[in-house]
């Protein structure tokens, strides 16, 4: 038989090289169109419980890392303080509407007081101008002797007496009239003993502490008896409603990564599980490992070489669909592939 040619070994090496370089052309434009970071953690928004007023926890009804759901009671504040405090307040309020009755009982009759005397001033008044008619009618007769010089003095008396009558008439009824007070001041006090009911009640309401959305107790290290103070955080309340991915990737990559781009996301914990998600936001701000004394409160997103010049990461924020929070953990590593079609 005749010997097989062998293929020469400068054509494997071109062809390999050719392969290579093809493989390679590939894989950048594929990593252009299709952006793809390991240095990607799950993240969900997180606030602090914390209570409105100050007071020991009775009852905690919560155990750390358990899931929650909107308006469940997750501790109470002693409400005995809240509940004197609004029994008070009430109280004072019933105290004062019976004050106020009694007050305008007594503006009532003192308004009568006033009505009487300025009848008192009329009738004066009235006998005051009928005693001054009699004078003048008596003066002129006594010339002709039809009235004595007695009658008349009479008569100039008992218009001096009525004259005295109607000065004193009008006196009173100043006086009365200016004796009538009022209720405002009782009234406004009434306001502000409202708001402090109000006040109460909202307090008494803020000792029962709730859950403010669904969401998983984190960080909880303390236990029924603890004092709780007004403004000071007692655990972390993770929301589980939604949960997203924090991706960082190469500023070299950010032109083809927009919000509303496909992402296909994965876990660490489960890597045989593939999720969807969507870009919600492309991170325009980080700060510097090379410079500056101040982040302002920028994100820090470490390079992985520093003895040679890399890109930087950005971070893209990934909303994740369908989550699955029994997988989904605050800080957990994935893995981010942007979809090279929207």
């Amino acid at each position: 038989m005749q010997a097989k040619k062998s293929i020469h070994p400068r054509l494997v090496a071109l062809l390999l090289v050719l392969l290579a370089a093809g493989l390679a052309v590939y894989v950048i434009w594929r990593l252009d169109t299709a952006p793809r970071t390991d240095n990607a953690y799950i993240y969900a928004d997180t606030i602090s419980i914390t209570p409105e007023v100050s007071g020991r926890i009775i009852e905690l009804n919560v155990k750390n890392d358990q899931l929650v759901h909107q308006g469940d009671v997750l501790f109470q504040i002693d409400p005995r303080p809240f509940q004197a405090t609004l029994a008070k307040a009430e109280g004072s309020l019933r105290a004062l509407n019976e004050q106020i009755e009694l007050a305008q009982r007594s503006v009532n009759a003192q308004k009568y007081a006033a009505d009487a005397a300025r009848s008192n001033v009329e009738r004066a008044r009235a006998a005051a101008e009928q005693a001054a008619d009699t004078l003048d009618r008596m003066a002129p007769l006594q010339a002709p002797g039809y009235v004595s010089a007695e009658q008349l003095d009479q008569a100039r008396t008992a218009r001096r007496s009525a004259v005295a009558q109607l000065q004193a008439a009008v006196q009173q009824s100043q006086q009365a009239t200016a004796a009538i007070s009022g209720v405002e001041a009782l009234v406004a006090q009434r306001a502000v003993i409202t708001a402090e009911i109000a006040l109460a009640r909202l307090n008494l309401e803020y000792s029962t502490v709730r859950a403010p959305f669904d969401g998983r107790v984190l960080g909880l290290t303390t236990t029924a008896g603890q004092f709780a103070a007004a403004g000071r955080p007692v655990f972390t309340l993770g929301d589980t409603r939604h949960w997203y991915v924090v991706a960082n990737f190469r500023e070299t990559e950010l032109a083809n990564i927009t919000p509303g781009r496909r992402v296909q996301l994965y876990l660490l914990t489960a890597p045989s599980r593939r999720f969807s998600g969507v870009v919600e936001s492309v991170g325009h701000g980080v700060f510097p490992d090379d410079g500056g004394s101040q982040d302002a409160g920028l994100p820090h997103v470490a390079r992985t070489i520093n003895w040679v010049r890399v890109a930087q990461r950005f971070p893209v924020r990934v909303l994740v669909e369908q989550a699955d929070s029994s997988l989904f953990r605050i800080g957990a590593s994935a893995v981010a592939i942007v979809n090279d079609t929207h």
